[in-house]
């Protein structure tokens, strides 16, 4: 390399690995740190997959430089940001967004000049330019008389974030006036009481959020008070929290108070976190309080069990599902879909190992490199939608040969809090999507997801193929027949319950219990909008899911069904139906009742098989739509996918319907047809009906029943309301797993009828037991156990 080509990687942070241990004993270590967190070191700007990135770093700032054109109310004239009316456009991301947006911008350009090979380094036309654009937003809009309008997010964090980091990108050139005045506005509309622990202040996401433009404010403007005030104020993010927003003890992590939000919310907070744990580490104010080994324990609790071979599931994303291919992004533009926010929430984690104990950094990195080499449908090293500083930190560990990728995990982890369920075998993942009256059915606001109505009523998402949910799924899936889903066809309002409503179900048994390895699942579901009620359980096994629904009533005069499956074919897959053993017409559209159907196999997806011999509907289709439909910022670039649905017809007003059938995610054709023909002797349910659903699966020894009132289902028995897993070992000994899901159960006996020599462990909730030919158990008070499976151990 050429001494000049070296230097201007050296000033760009690029070449210099030691840039990013720069002491951080005083303020101006700590700039220089946040300058290399922001810009990545320890890469070769002239090798991909730098060289590229950076070239379209210059493109994409030469664009904005040829475009800028300061006037009163804008600096770009495609983001006008003066307010004539009180509240933002419902049709755009809204002027206060605009405001953030045109901050943005400027960061980008500082990201240019300082990084080498754009193009731009240190280009003084660029330098002039973005200064000026600073002077321009603060005299404009961001100064200490406005007064806030619009989404006060783009006030509070957006466009505070992007200032701060774009005055330590260049700290040096700005005159000193002209930083106090930008402090001065950061000091008016983040105030210190946004992180005061009261009623109101910031929590979860964003307390961590506030708190990075704190402590960026106080390094600065060199305030040390500032700094110890944004490190304090995250003692409250880190703790587990009971109720509202943050991370529980079950590893749910919930946003808005009500919403399953580990995948979008919840990367923003790990990000946050590892930025500012990076930043005052071994410095006057680094984070020792005992809450942030909260944080380290949330990667392998909350976080890791949801990333499935690089994407992270949409059923904890919230309303940013709705997102895709943004308005202007064109064809080929960055998608924030499953995959997106997946990659985000890998760097996230590899942020957050640089200052994790080594032994969590060791297998963190395992985890990230395996990750990064199992996603070849969107590859991580590839995607423009990470970062350039997480594409240096992720393309250092998937390059270090001393690093062993960890395969993916196989499993089940239940997320009681968030009604959530997440299962793992070899090949495949499912999770099921439930509401309850602390979860909502789904999000919808500031125009995002305002057909996401029916997510949360049992929506059954699995995985074989990485690219079902990502591949223009959501824009173009009817959101009626969402796969798994029981629903009535009454049609309902765009953000029906309203914008940010958060419409929760008068329902509280929802959850169910896990062995670690297998599980059984339940949710009372009632309707959105809807007089619709139904017993919906899923028993989750070794390589299949056996779904059983009781009790299924509604007098809104709709057709109700259940959709056993919806699978996106893409954009021209006719993917083989087989039925007993028929292939079905491959043609588009299709639509079949099939009769006495015993078995269905999809080829290239899974196999579904019918123990009653029902009536199951068919449908192959082909729909068009748009982003925009679900989203007002989203492309209105017309999407076409093809469909394949199966569904159970309940009629207009059923009082009593009930399905049941098993899914082989995954499967053969030959592997279908063999398990049809062994089913009697794999699965017997146990019980279909409003008071219990259960199944005996000898196969994997379990018998599990999910008891929606007091009863006997042989050869379990309980006097509550609860989920129980019986499961029995080769070495003799047995683990009954026992779940409270209603939250209100104060004393409870189950009892199993198997003859038990001895009780090897039991949790604190137990109270008595007794062994023989029955096994009974007698639990206390199980109101504070938030519907977390108990464990006992026999020898049988």
């Amino acid at each position: 390399m050429s001494r000049r080509l070296f230097l201007a990687a050296a000033v760009g942070g690029g070449l210099l690995a030691g840039a990013g241990t720069a002491a951080a004993s005083g303020f101006a270590g700590l700039r220089v740190r946040w300058r290399d967190l922001l810009l990545g070191t320890g890469f070769n700007p002239t090798v991909e997959p730098f060289r590229s990135r950076l070239e379209g770093l210059g493109s994409t700032v030469e664009r904005y430089l040829g475009d800028i054109e300061a006037a009163p109310g804008s600096l770009w004239p495609d983001l006008v940001f003066a307010d004539p009316e009180p509240d933002d456009d419902p049709g755009s991301i809204g002027f206060s967004g605009k405001v953030r947006d045109s901050y943005e911008r400027l960061r980008t350009m500082a990201f240019a000049y300082n990084q080498p090979n754009t193009g731009h380094t240190h280009d003084p036309v660029l330098l002039k330019a973005t200064l000026e654009g600073l002077v321009h937003l603060g005299k404009e809009v961001y100064h200490e008389g406005q007064e806030p309008y619009g989404n006060w997010f783009h006030w509070q964090i957006g466009a505070p974030q992007a200032l701060l980091d774009t005055c330590v990108l260049l700290h040096g050139h700005i005159p000193a006036a002209d930083l106090a005045r930008y402090l001065a506005a950061v000091d008016h509309f983040v105030p210190d009481r946004v992180v005061e622990d009261r009623p109101g202040a910031s929590l979860g996401s964003n307390r961590v959020n506030h708190c990075r433009v704190l402590a960026l404010r106080g390094v600065l403007g060199e305030r040390a008070d500032e700094v110890a005030l944004a490190r304090d104020a995250l003692t409250a993010a880190m703790a587990y929290v009971t109720n509202g927003d943050g991370i529980y003890r079950d590893g749910s992590f919930i946003q808005h108070e009500r919403l399953p939000y580990a995948g979008a919310y919840g990367v923003d907070y790990l990000t946050g976190l590892g930025m500012l744990f990076a930043l005052l580490a071994d410095s006057t104010w680094q984070v020792t309080h005992p809450n942030r080994q909260v944080v380290l324990d949330s990667v392998e609790r909350t976080w890791a069990p949801l990333i499935y071979d690089g994407l992270v599931f949409d059923a904890v994303s919230g309303r940013a599902i709705s997102r895709g291919l943004r308005a202007g992004a064109g064809p080929g533009g960055t998608q924030d879909d499953d995959h997106a926010r997946g990659h985000a929430l890998i760097a996230g984690i590899a942020l957050l190992a640089k200052g994790a104990p080594q032994a969590e950094r060791e297998r963190w990195h395992r985890l990230v490199k395996g990750w990064v080499e199992r996603d070849t449908r969107r590859p991580v090293l590839t995607d423009r939608a990470v970062d350039f500083a997480s594409l240096t930190r992720l393309n250092a560990i998937a390059g270090d040969p001393l690093v062993t990728a960890l395969p993916e995990p196989v499993g089940h982890r239940l997320f009681p809090r968030t009604d959530r369920a997440v299962h793992r075998r070899p090949g495949w993942a499912a999770v099921v999507s439930t509401a309850s009256r602390g979860i909502a059915h789904y999000e919808y606001g500031n125009g995002e997801n305002p057909r996401g109505w029916h997510t949360g009523s049992g929506m059954l998402s699995w995985w074989g193929d990485r690219g079902q949910y990502s591949d223009g799924f959501w824009p173009t899936v009817d959101p009626y027949r969402l796969p798994g889903t029981t629903t009535s066809a009454t049609p309902l309002a765009d953000g029906e319950g309203g914008d940010f409503g958060l419409p929760v179900p008068d329902a509280d048994w929802v959850g169910g219990t896990t062995d670690g390895t297998f599980a059984a699942v339940g949710q009372h579901l009632r309707g959105l909008a809807s007089t619709l009620t139904a017993r919906k359980s899923w028993f989750f096994a070794d390589d299949a899911v056996v779904c059983l629904g009781a009790g299924i009533a509604c007098q809104d005069g709709a057709t109700v069904r259940t959709v056993v499956d919806n699978r996106n074919l893409g954009q021209s897959g006719a993917a083989l139906l087989t039925v007993d053993g028929v292939a079905q017409p491959a043609g588009f559209p299709w639509t079949a009742s099939l009769t006495d159907a015993r078995w269905i196999h999809l080829d290239g997806h899974a196999g579904y098989l019918f123990p009653d011999l029902p009536t199951v509907r068919a449908q192959r289709e082909q729909r068009t739509g748009r982003w925009r439909d679900i989203n007002t910022g989203g492309s209105t670039e017309p999407v076409t996918r093809r469909y394949q649905t199966l569904w159970y017809d309940h009629g207009t007003a059923p009082t009593a319907g009930a399905y049941r059938y098993v899914l082989l995610p995954g499967a053969t054709a030959a592997h279908t047809t063999t398990r049809s023909a062994t089913l009697a002797d794999w699965l017997t349910v146990l019980a279909n009906t409003p008071q219990a659903q259960g199944v005996a699966l000898p196969a994997i020894g379990v018998t599990a029943v999910n008891f929606w009132t007091a009863g006997t289902t042989a050869p379990l028995a309980t006097t509550a309301p609860c989920s129980v897993l019986a499961r029995t070992h080769a070495d003799g000994t047995a683990t009954l797993c026992v779940a409270a899901p209603t939250g209100d159960v104060r004393s409870l006996t189950v009892t199993w009828q198997r003859p038990v020599t001895a009780v090897l462990s039991t949790p604190p909730t137990v109270t008595a037991t007794r062994t023989g030919q029955t096994l009974a158990v007698d639990f206390g008070d199980l109101t504070g156990t938030a519907g977390a499976t108990q464990t006992i151990r026999v020898r049988l």
